[in-house]
């Protein structure tokens, strides 16, 4: 790991005055999951290391009748078992409660989970110079990328958004709030992320001088669900995943969002056919199901996740519909 100097500011604008205008010179540290990681893997080389732990005001959830505030130093799993989140968002209670394992859930953060880096093992190989590290080729294109994108059409650079909590914000209409040298600028969560393309960007659209403070969720009554498909269920980032909201009246569906995770550079906002105006069933939901996954683009180890997700679109529906778990019995 390279030498670098640790601050502790106890401010925003603390931390932000200690930020720079161009990648890699400084890094911001919060529950330090992801970018120590990255450290001890030579992708990440700050001069600068500038901790979140001692800041005013990202921490706390704030709850009322029309919305739900969630500092982005929150942990995952204060996000999991907080009261008004289980009521309101149990699909956000349970992707934060799916997260890693125990230790992972009380040291990693709502912002670290949304502002992390890909998991590709090309991008995290020192000795591999990728496209997102200054190379000229996407070496999972025409490599080992049976985790990569499924969605993987136009992108230069075919990894997955790794965060799990992103598809669900997405699907409840969050918005993030982002601060910066010129102030305070609230994003809607669906515009936040985005494909990069080289290594001055991202997989968010932060500027090297900005970060998150903070995430609101209105409370709109709609039904909601996450489903995940893992390799293996006790630790593992999902294969795929699906988030869906909708309003309920008269036993009839509509106004249905479905998110795809793991599946794209950033959360994909999928086609919901097949479900709108109708009860959710057994078979509207596997219809939906067959609708998000419309369009995919696999690669060439990818294909076996356009049947996961067509089942995990059907079994979140199922689930926020409030229907049985018939694959747990």
């Amino acid at each position: 790991m390279k030498n670098f100097t640790y601050y502790r500011p106890t401010s925003v604008d603390q931390a932000l005055a200690l930020l720079d205008t161009r990648w890699g010179t400084a890094e911001l540290l919060a529950g330090g999951t992801d970018l120590h990681d990255l450290q001890k893997e030579y992708v990440a080389q700050p001069s600068r290391v500038v901790s979140l732990g001692g800041v005013n005001g990202l921490g706390g959830i704030a709850a009322n009748d029309r919305e739900v505030r969630i500092g982005a130093g929150v942990k995952l799993a204060e996000i999991a078992a907080h009261a008004a989140i289980r009521k309101h968002f149990p699909g956000l209670a349970s992707a934060a409660g799916d997260v890693g394992g125990p230790q992972i859930r009380n040291m990693g953060t709502l912002g670290g989970n949304l502002c992390q880096r890909n998991r590709c093992w090309y991008f995290r190989d020192e000795h591999t110079n990728c496209l997102l590290k200054g190379g000229q080729r996407c070496f999972a294109l025409e490599g080992e990328n049976r985790y990569h994108a499924a969605f993987a059409q136009g992108h230069r650079c075919v990894i997955v958004n790794p965060s799990t909590l992103a598809p669900v914000l997405i699907a409840l209409d969050a918005t993030v709030e982002v601060q910066g040298p010129r102030g305070r600028n609230n994003v809607e969560l669906a515009k936040f992320f985005r494909a990069p393309t080289g290594p001055t960007e991202r997989e968010t659209i932060l500027a090297p001088n900005e970060m998150v403070t903070s995430v609101t969720i209105p409370v709109r009554g709609l039904a909601n669900a996450s489903y995940e498909v893992r390799q293996k269920q006790s630790y593992d980032w999902p294969l795929v995943q699906a988030a869906v909201s909708f309003t309920r009246q008269d036993g009839k569906v509509n106004a249905v969002k479905i998110v795809l995770g793991h599946v794209a550079p950033t959360p994909q906002v999928a086609e919901a056919r097949g479900i709108a105006g109708r009860a959710v069933t057994e078979d509207t939901a596997a219809a939906a199901g067959r609708a998000a996954a419309e369009g995919a683009k696999p690669l060439s180890q990818t294909g076996y996740k356009i049947r996961l997700i067509e089942v995990a679109v059907k079994r979140a529906l199922l689930i926020a519909a409030g229907q049985k778990r018939y694959w747990e019995a």
